[in-house]
């Protein structure tokens, strides 16, 4: 099982890193693909949360995993948008 203090603070990380995507979304969408770099790099930074959400599904109890669940799907949503910006 997951400590509720490692679970409180994953789920603050995929928020920072989605904020972070999200603001990587609206500048790439008003100004094209100027910052390409920082853009990727977002959405790398996506993918690593995604993958550590994973590995922590495995260990989190029933209410966590609820958690976690539905972070993955708001994670996976933004990647999905920034994949479909990413290749206009």
């Amino acid at each position: 099982m997951t400590t509720r203090d490692a679970m409180e603070q994953f789920l603050d990380r995929c928020e920072e890193t989605m904020g972070i995507a999200r603001y990587h979304l609206t500048e790439g969408s008003r100004q094209g693909h100027y910052h390409d770099v920082e853009y990727a790099e977002a959405m790398q930074m996506l993918e690593d949360r995604y993958n550590e959400l994973m590995k922590m599904y495995q260990y989190a109890n029933s209410q966590q995993r609820e958690r976690l669940h539905r972070m993955r799907l708001a994670i996976q949503s933004l990647q999905n948008e920034m994949t479909l910006l990413n290749h206009h």
